[in-house]
């Protein structure tokens, strides 16, 4: 029996366990406590307009971050966020058995750790234990969200979803940023369903990298991928053929970005540089920590913030910086602030 995903998509316990997940660490912002006053009244009006087709987004709100590089980040409504999460709760399950292993970008049982342990056992397993010399193809696509085509996505999503209520949806939301035209493209940077159609339009170039290429180290990190090798003619081979293949979905390599590198040299990888031996936390990485936390630490002085506030974010980061060798950086930072509030 052929399953009826929109009935799915649009089940109420799909709809508040989406609500669930859009409200995720956001429980204190307002709009989050006006939709839950009334919480079950709005699921079930938001049921009726996706049931009836009248449902509709509501427009982006941009905004520009410069940290740590100038972006447009689009946010939409919070109740386009649960749409967003009922949809993927529906048809994630589907693609992400499709994915490659080594796809690591926001997919569950994935993530930023993952990746750089799957990278030091590449590194591990090309340099045969760092005694022979070891190459990287460090790459990174041009403005690869601002760059996605719509009718290529739509072709690839419609191989695998045949209901047409659910396609009309998946329409809607990624029309709601580009708007009409010839050729419409481009995803919002920060809507949940851009990182999943992100892992969608690039599974075509894992599976040429994996399956035509038979690239054996190779992982990617939503528009950056990396792939070890002890040759270094190989990886220039492999370059070439993924600029062609690139061409085919209209995208291309980010010409600056893109290099062959030496590993001996370090790589620059997901926010640490990592050498044979070694991983470092990258010099902006710890400026960037460096500022936040001196401005949670005058909040805490103010009595704006509770001190366990301060911990609390000094803990996170320590989880992230602890897989570099920072371990003299975290010493004397909890010394400073010891001092500080002791």
């Amino acid at each position: 029996m052929q399953r009826d995903l929109w009935q799915e998509l649009c089940n109420y316990n799909n709809l508040k366990f989406a609500y669930r997940k859009a409200r995720k660490h956001k429980t204190t912002k307002t709009y989050v406590i006006n939709f839950e006053e009334n919480l079950q009244n709005n699921l079930l009006l938001l049921r009726s307009e996706l049931l009836l087709h009248s449902y509709t987004l509501k427009p982006l709100v941009n905004f520009i971050v410069r940290d740590p590089k100038t972006r447009k980040i689009s946010k939409s409504d919070f109740r386009d966020r649960i749409v967003h999460h009922a949809l993927c709760n529906i048809i994630e399950p589907i693609f992400d058995r499709g994915f490659i292993y080594d796809s690591y970008a926001n997919r569950k049982g994935k993530g930023t750790l993952k990746a750089l342990q799957r990278f030091d056992y590449f590194k591990r397993k090309v340099s045969k234990n760092n005694t022979i010399k070891c190459f990287v193809l460090k790459a990174d696509i041009k403005k690869y969200f601002e760059s996605v085509d719509h009718g290529i996505l739509l072709n690839v999503i419609r191989e695998k979803i045949k209901d047409n209520k659910v396609f009309w949806l998946i329409k809607r939301i990624l029309g709601n940023y580009a708007g009409g035209g010839e050729a419409p493209k481009g995803m919002p940077l920060g809507n949940l369903t851009s990182q999943f159609f992100a892992n969608v339009y690039l599974n075509e170039l894992d599976q040429f990298v994996k399956h035509k290429l038979k690239a054996k180290y190779y992982i990617r990190y939503v528009d950056d991928f990396v792939i070890l090798h002890k040759d270094k003619p190989i990886l220039e081979k492999y370059k070439e053929q993924i600029e062609i293949f690139l061409k085919t979905i209209k995208l291309e390599l980010h010409p600056d970005k893109s290099k062959i590198i030496p590993l001996r040299k370090g790589i620059s990888l997901l926010g640490y540089r990592v050498f044979y031996y070694h991983k470092l936390l990258r010099k902006s990485n710890i400026r960037k920590f460096q500022r936040n936390i001196s401005k949670k630490i005058n909040l805490v002085k103010n009595g704006i913030l509770p001190y366990d506030s301060l911990l609390e974010s000094l803990n996170g980061w320590f989880g992230y910086a602890m897989w570099a060798n920072t371990y003299k950086l975290r010493k004397n930072l909890m010394k400073e602030i010891d001092k500080m509030f002791n």
